[in-house]
């Protein structure tokens, strides 16, 4: 669930631009002067409501079938949103973890000058396939 897909109206604004909405999250709005900036708004908008549900422990809605939705004013294009790539930009605070490891393990590491922690962190990127 990385990477998500969401349909979204674009409305012109009468004083000009774009006025965007999600017609699965009604409360996540958006506007821009032009169809780039609007765009860019839309997708920033977009992971600000889903990672504020997600930190919510909200259930994230399914997107709707682009098919299926009445744009109303509007013309649909679907927004994407990459979770993974988020969270990497935004929550990459330290956290302190405790592991444990075999004695001679740890004498030959040090000896060596490795630096576990950043060990440990490219190791569960290659683990996960990040």
């Amino acid at each position: 669930m990385d990477r998500l897909f969401y349909p979204a109206i674009f409305h012109k604004a009468e004083e000009g631009g774009f006025w965007v909405s999600f017609p699965d999250i009604p409360e996540c709005l958006t506007q821009g002067e032009d169809m780039n900036q609007a765009y860019e708004m839309a997708v920033d908008a977009l992971g600000l409501s889903l990672t504020t549900m997600e930190e919510r422990h909200e259930d994230v809605p399914a997107a709707s079938d682009p098919d299926r939705i009445d744009t109303e004013d509007g013309f649909l294009v679907v927004i994407e949103f990459d979770m993974a790539a988020y969270r990497r930009k935004h929550c990459s605070r330290a956290v302190k973890k405790t592991l444990s490891i075999p004695e001679w393990l740890n004498e030959a590491a040090v000896k060596a000058g490795i630096n576990f922690s950043q060990v440990l962190q490219e190791a569960l990127i290659e683990k996960m396939n990040l």
